[in-house]
């Protein structure tokens, strides 16, 4: 059937029954990421089937691990650079379109990751199967990389399933289980991996028919009335989550929907020209190079060994035992010390919790109890491979326990330290072997914030940092290397913002107003409820730590608030009141006029930290820098983090800014050293940052 035509990335077989198994196997590749050399082969061999017409065409994944994990990203910004998106993304749908209307029957076989792209690639088909198991993901996560789904998946999901759940699916970004694929009606069946082929080939011989109410739900969610009725609660419900001038992909996939009729071309034109669009948005090019800075930190463990087998976790306040549950959650053996079973009980309960919501199965949830053990004595130090120190900010305290734990080291063994703010090259004086020790900063809370700050001294061995980096990765955590300065990357950027936000609170702005606005730039949270939610004692002692370095004070009132128990979340009062772990914010006088610098006030203290970090070689790059922000503290992910927003700008322009309120408000605002260097000029995508390992995006 195929004679004289070579595949790279495609292997055809037919069998006795006249039945075509195309097996996807990009080459060179671990994984299928779906490039124009993909849907070129693949259009050569759906214009050979429709000539021949076989009995049926199964299509599967050669990769072990995956169907494919979506669209080469890096194609895709080069054609963003080039200006051809409109071109390519044509091409991909014309070739989907001319495998849809094959006229015989398709199936497509999936198991693991199956994402963006390949999930376009099987509503092309008219029947689907997932394997049965965890690790099937199904998905059009292209939201995330502020665009949405370009070759069919607009306009065939919702014909599918219905718009309500399409929606839904796309909108959100997030994958689904093999299961939940099958209720939605995404698949048509499920087999056990080992069967998987075989039940395909069986669905083949006997096409699967799809329910009458889910049919007809579909017909009735996609006509033309009920596509005017839904829309505007689309709308409304995605407007109150994200805002149309930071993230326009939510609001064009709606409108690509709502204005598509019932025929496909006139829907795939619509989708297309959309996506085009989009992808000339900062929006889009800046999302795309956090998901390329993502794949840096992910691959900076690789093809290491940590060997590590057993974490030893001194301290089970939040931060220790919230770290000692997650390395067990991920694996590991982990004995939690602390001075007695009372101050280690609450860690485990809420272990317990964590396990229950993120496991299936009791059976699995003790298991993994069974791994976290408490461990008053300290015993655990002896068989660790890593000891981890995470008791209060002290560095008298620190060193004094790591006096009592070092001599207990067997070979070479990592010591680490989770403070957030003390340098390292205070903590590691007296140390006999200070080269295996290293910060490990994690965020609260651990199970959700993906950054860890692996901390830097003047005396850490580099081995020791490649085995940190590793250990990361392995409890799935973004690793960012930083110098052991005071607050280290995300402590010593955020601790400005916080600061004049609640100098600005104390001069009498609203604490609605200042969160609002902050909003606005794009923060995921305002300042004043940030500061309640970490806790005013934490500001309080981290700000006491780093204000000399930074040339701040603490602004006034914080002091009066801790004297009278007011903490914040935590104790149900601080700068708001707080009532079943929501804050309680009180109205705004209507008349109050915001002040029109209020915005730069808060957030340019962070970008002139930034670039002071930049300059004193806190970070190695100005990419790591912007990664360790947006992944530490959520700065706006559209904005591509505070160098990338200063490059966008104008450095010229900011530092002018800087300029002007310091005049008005004091020398706090003077621009930092680092202004004039040559990484502020660069701007749009580099492809430096684009890592080997990151050849494709799950879109």
């Amino acid at each position: 059937m195929f004679e004289g035509l070579r595949f790279n990335h495609w292997k055809t077989n037919l069998d006795d029954a006249g039945i075509v198994t195309l097996s996807l196997d990009r080459a060179g590749s671990s994984v299928n990421a779906i490039s124009r050399e993909v849907l070129d082969e693949l259009g050569q061999i759906v214009e050979r089937l429709a000539i021949e017409k076989p009995a049926g065409v199964l299509i599967h994944s050669a990769k072990p691990f995956g169907f494919a994990v979506g669209a080469d990203i890096r194609e895709f910004v080069t054609y963003a650079q080039q200006g051809t998106v409109l071109e390519n993304i044509e091409n991909g749908q014309r070739v989907f379109e001319s495998l849809a209307r094959l006229p015989c029957p398709t199936v497509a076989a999936i198991h693991g990751a199956c994402m963006g792209g390949g999930t376009e690639l099987i509503l092309a088909c008219r029947q689907r199967i997932a394997a049965d198991d965890d690790k099937t993901r199904i998905g059009l996560p292209e939201v995330m990389l502020g665009i949405h789904p370009g070759w069919g998946g607009s306009a065939r999901l919702p014909r599918l399933i219905g718009a309500p759940e399409a929606l839904q699916v796309m909108l959100t970004g997030k994958a689904l289980s093999a299961r939940r694929a099958l209720a939605l009606g995404v698949v048509d069946r499920l087999a056990p991996p080992a069967e998987l082929l075989a039940e395909a080939r069986a669905l083949l011989r006997r096409p699967h028919a799809q329910p009458f109410a889910l049919r007809a739900k579909a017909w009735a969610t996609n006509t033309w009335l009920g596509r005017q009725i839904l829309a505007p609660m689309v709308l409304k419900q995605t407007a109150a989550k994200v805002r149309k001038e930071h993230y326009p992909a939510p609001f064009a996939l709606i409108d690509v929907w709502k204005r598509g009729g019932s025929g496909i071309q006139q829907r795939l034109k619509l989708e297309a020209r959309s996506v085009a669009r989009l992808a000339e948005t900062p929006t889009a090019q800046n999302l795309i190079r956090i998901f390329f800075l993502q794949e840096r930190l992910k691959g900076q463990g690789s093809g290491i060994e940590h060997g590590i087998r057993h974490v030893h976790v001194v301290g089970a306040g939040v931060m220790g035992g919230d770290i000692a549950a997650w390395a067990a959650f991920k694996g590991f053996e982990v004995t939690l010390q602390d001075r007695e079973m009372k101050y280690i009980q609450p860690a485990l309960d809420r272990a317990r919790q964590l396990y229950e919501k993120k496991l299936k199965g009791a059976d699995k949830v003790e298991a993994t109890m069974r791994r976290l053990r408490a461990d008053v004595e300290g015993k655990g130090v002896a068989t660790a491979d890593l000891a981890l120190e995470a008791i209060f900010e002290n560095a008298e305290a620190k060193k004094a326990l790591y006096a009592s734990i070092e001599p207990q080291f067997q070979s070479d063994e990592l010591l680490a330290t989770n403070t957030s703010s003390i340098p390292l090259d205070t903590l590691r004086t007296g140390l006999k072997a200070p080269q295996r020790f290293l910060g490990l900063h994690f965020f609260n809370p651990v199970a959700q914030m993906p950054l860890v700050e692996v901390v830097r001294h003047d005396q850490l061995d580099a081995g020791a940092e490649k085995r940190a980096l590793a250990f990361c990765k392995a409890i799935g955590k973004l690793p960012v290397a930083v110098k052991g300065t005071p607050g280290f990357l995300v402590n010593r950027i955020l601790m400005p913002y916080l600061l004049e936000a609640m100098r600005l609170y104390s001069e009498g702005v609203p604490g609605p107003v200042l969160d609002q606005e902050a909003k606005k730039f794009g923060m995921p949270m305002g300042p004043i409820e940030l500061a309640d939610t970490v806790g005013l004692d934490v500001c309080a002692s981290v700000g006491k730590e780093l204000a000399p370095f930074l040339g701040l004070e603490l602004p006034p009132g914080l002091e009066d608030k801790l004297e009278s128990g007011k903490r914040g979340k935590k104790d149900g009062q601080g700068l708001y009141v707080w009532q079943d772990g929501k804050p309680q914010k009180p109205e705004v006088d209507p008349d109050y006029v915001t002040p029109p610098d209020l915005q730069d006030r808060m957030i340019l203290p962070m970008v002139n930290e930034a670039v002071a970090c930049l300059a004193e070689g806190v970070v190695d790059d100005a990419d790591l820098l912007d990664a360790g922000v947006i992944f530490g503290t959520g700065f706006a992910p559209f904005r591509g983090g505070p160098i990338q927003y200063a490059r966008s700008e104008g450095p010229s322009v900011v530092r002018g800014k800087l300029e002007r309120l310091a005049q008005r408000y004091g020398e706090r605002f003077l621009p930092k050293d680092g202004w004039d260097l040559p990484e502020l000029a660069r701007s749009g995508l580099d492809p430096s940052t684009l890592a080997p390992q990151a050849e494709s995006a799950e879109a």
